[in-house]
């Protein structure tokens, strides 16, 4: 039987997401660009859905992953702070080794 294993990851507490694929491109946006306006745009998504799924990780982790300056005379911007950091930090260290792991497979599953 030919098949290739797939996967998807993210991270739970009580239930509910606080860290995927998704949400992990959109911290990383935040960071490359300084804006949240302009990460939503470079994920596809409008402004209002990339500040509820802020929000939603911030409320579900009890930390602060994006701090905010209101725009004025030298204009505004968001940055990500340590916690988001390290969070990232530690999903893609968790998305290496599965990765790793099913390109293992894959390649097993093909010499045979």
């Amino acid at each position: 039987m030919k098949y290739k294993v797939k996967f998807k990851v993210w991270l739970e507490k009580d239930g509910e997401i606080i860290m995927g694929l998704g949400r992990e491109k959109l911290l990383k946006a935040v960071k490359k660009h300084g804006s949240i306006s302009k990460a939503a745009k470079e994920v596809g998504i409008s402004y209002k859905k990339a500040w509820s799924y802020i929000k939603a990780m911030e409320k579900r982790l009890g930390k602060k992953l994006v701090e905010t300056k209101i725009g004025g005379a030298g204009g505004g911007g968001s940055r990500l702070t340590k916690e988001a950091e390290k969070l990232i930090k530690e999903f893609d260290k968790i998305l290496d080794k599965i990765e790793k792991a099913v390109n293992e497979t894959n390649k097993r599953r093909k010499k045979k």
